[in-house]
């Protein structure tokens, strides 16, 4: 990743931490008194990891990762962003979690990171954020152990063509430039005064497939939704629980797909 891109992102996530942190997004209270993090898509995915040692990837200041801890795995979670190391670390301790955590670029994962995992974890609006997804899926691959699973829930590149009301079609589906935007408040609170740039790249589900391919991992799971589990792409409706579709499209656009892969 480009260095200076490299900083505007780091520096919009530092900033993004408390304002995220005293949101009603991540219900910290709930979280605090038990409530897990994690939605219905990876649960039903991850099945039971008792026992299992767990590599999240970007995992933002932690709540997902304690949130596994918290079903019995082993986690190690990794970051971009010191300020969210920090706060997950205080969270580790405040919850007495089997949970450890690292400040790293995840393409700078092998200088801080030697052993093998059974499951990588990595969910919602995550690739966005790296450029080279062969490297990414290279990364994911190493970090297997034999016969160890990919657990990827991702929001659906089709979505990331549209503007902010999801009106019109303002970006190429395909990985073609960096996009640069100014970003507005933050899809946890849309009051939190932050104006900060931020650099992401669209990944096409063909680009990410044929990546993990390549990588050497047998992709067993693929599925596409028509909701998000999160309520952030404007006026929605939730005929379900936990299932937001946007009012102006309903069910016609896919929000949401996940991939699971074996080593």
């Amino acid at each position: 990743m480009d260095s200076k891109h490299e900083a505007i992102n780091k520096k919009l996530w530092n900033e993004r931490v408390n304002a995220h942190v005293d949101s009603d997004f991540y219900n910290m209270k709930g979280f605090l008194n038990g409530e897990t993090s994690l939605q219905e898509i990876e649960l039903r995915l991850l099945g039971d990891i008792a026992g299992k040692s767990l590599l999240h990837l970007q995992c933002h200041f932690g709540q997902d990762t304690i949130s596994l801890a918290r079903m019995g795995a082993s986690c190690t979670g990794v970051d971009l962003s010191n300020k969210a190391i920090e706060k997950a670390n205080e969270l580790t301790k405040q919850t007495k979690a089997n949970a450890q955590f690292l400040c790293c670029n995840v393409y700078d994962i092998e200088n801080h990171l030697k052993q093998p995992f059974d499951i990588v974890f990595t969910t919602y609006g995550t690739i966005g954020w790296l450029p080279d997804i062969n490297e990414w899926a290279r990364l994911v691959a190493k970090y297997l152990k034999p016969g160890g699973k990919l657990v990827f829930v991702e929001f659906h590149p089709v979505v990331w063509m549209f503007d902010e009301a999801l009106e019109k079609v303002k970006y190429c589906y395909f990985n073609s430039e960096p996009i640069i935007e100014t970003e507005s408040a933050t899809y946890a609170d849309e009051n939190a005064q932050i104006n900060l740039e931020s650099v992401g790249w669209n990944h096409s589900i063909g680009e990410v497939t044929t990546a993990l391919l390549n990588a050497g991992l047998t992709i067993d799971h693929l599925q596409e939704y028509d909701y998000s589990p999160y309520d952030i792409f404007g006026p929605s409706t939730e005929n379900e629980p936990r299932r937001f579709r946007p009012k102006k499209h309903g069910n016609m656009l896919p929000l949401v797909y996940s991939i699971t892969a074996k080593k």
